[in-house]
């Protein structure tokens, strides 16, 4: 039964109200369309604590919104074998202010990954369900596999079409990934795409693909290498040492003992340590992602800005613009990592890439949700 049509006055007043609903909305419709689609990606990190969120545009991804702040997780990691409760507070803050900007921008979906700090701490899994309790996010710890997977496809579009072995090193605040990866197989046109199709594992490649030659995640990253060498007081000699050691730690990587060709060999380097780097070559004052991301350093660069900073000692580097108060303690000993590596393999070139696990995440959710078009990834 059709109901009946309101008249007189029940008419008007039902006609005012059906005016407020389509004046209305335009504005409660505008957010959900601007916002559709969108993906957040938090890397929780020994060191710090960043969130990316981003909506899917052709081949690559905008971004429209991001965060990072120095949260010292792993501060008495290696003393204590727990994350303190201190650095838990300093993290929770942190995590709010993510979770208030995808509650902002009404994310539709979400990845938030932990690493080495909690991957090591006897409470790490203990402190996932309080960060659940207290912020609602849902953390998950992930394995050192897979943070080196997502370091590497967060790269593609840094790889060059003449690359046919490939090393991508992921220097982080607890530990440090290193990926070799044959590209040799795969026509130049589609090396960057080949990396990309790593999201889905290291194993099990097609034939024709990216082949992941050998992967290893050393213990050691800027906070735990700096950490073990805390009580060396000369400065020059903890360097030496932290490299050292450092090194010793690679031998169980095959590429470490195998001679390699110099043609054709890339290396990759994304890290704070890297782009600090490369920030304090170009001598910027203020940090810019556009003149860093994609920079080629030979390693007579990186090996002068290396020693640039061992001239400066402690307190030079704390006063150093370039380097930034939240990185001046840490620089030394991602730096002796990165020496180490120009050191070991065959090439005079570093490929800066600001760019890491966030990255990486949003890649692989928008891959496997397969919204990415075909095309160059720039």
């Amino acid at each position: 039964m059709t109901p009946e049509r309101p008249r007189g006055a029940d008419a008007k007043k039902a006609a005012v109200e059906a005016s407020k609903r389509v004046s209305r909305k335009p504005v409660t419709s505008a957010p959900d369309t601007a916002t559709a689609g969108l993906y957040a990606a938090v890397d929780l990190g020994t060191n710090s604590c960043r969130m990316l969120i981003a909506r899917p545009s052709g081949s690559q991804f905008q971004v429209l919104d991001s965060f990072s702040k120095t949260v010292h997780l792993g501060a008495g990691l290696e003393a204590s074998g727990r994350l303190s409760h201190a650095s838990m507070g300093r993290t929770l803050q942190a995590l709010r202010i993510c979770q208030k900007k995808i509650e902002q921008h009404n994310v539709a979906r979400m990845r938030l990954v932990a690493t080495e700090a909690c991957r090591r701490a006897r409470n790490g899994r203990e402190f996932m369900r309080q960060i659940r309790r207290e912020t609602g996010l849902q953390v998950e710890i992930i394995p050192a596999e897979e943070e080196a997977r997502l370091a590497v496809i967060s790269c593609a579009p840094l790889v060059n079409p003449s690359t046919e072995q490939l090393l991508v090193v992921d220097i982080g605040g607890g530990s440090t990934e290193l990926v070799w990866v044959d590209l040799s197989a795969v026509a130049p046109e589609q090396r960057g795409r080949a990396i990309m199709g790593l999201h889905k594992g290291f194993a099990n490649q097609p034939d024709g693909g990216a082949r992941v030659v050998d992967w290893i995640s050393v213990p050691l990253g800027v906070a735990t290498l700096k950490d073990q060498f805390h009580d060396v007081e000369d400065d020059g000699a903890r360097f030496a040492l932290m490299s050292w050691f450092f090194e010793e730690n690679l031998s169980s990587f095959s590429p470490y003992n195998a001679a390699q060709a110099r043609d054709g060999f890339q290396i990759i380097g994304t890290s704070g340590t890297v782009t600090t780097v490369a920030a304090s070559f170009l001598n910027l004052r203020r940090y810019d992602r556009a003149k860093v991301d994609g920079l080629q350093m030979t390693s007579d660069q990186i090996d002068l800005v290396i020693r640039e900073f061992l001239s400066l000692g402690p307190e030079g580097r704390r006063n150093d613009p370039r380097i930034g108060r939240d990185r001046h303690t840490l620089i030394m000993s991602g730096a002796a990592i990165l020496q180490a590596l120009m050191r070991i393999w065959p090439t005079d070139r570093l490929s800066v890439a600001d760019r890491g696990l966030r990255e990486g995440l949003l890649y692989a959710q928008m891959n496997t949700d397969g919204i990415l078009e075909d095309g160059p990834y720039l």
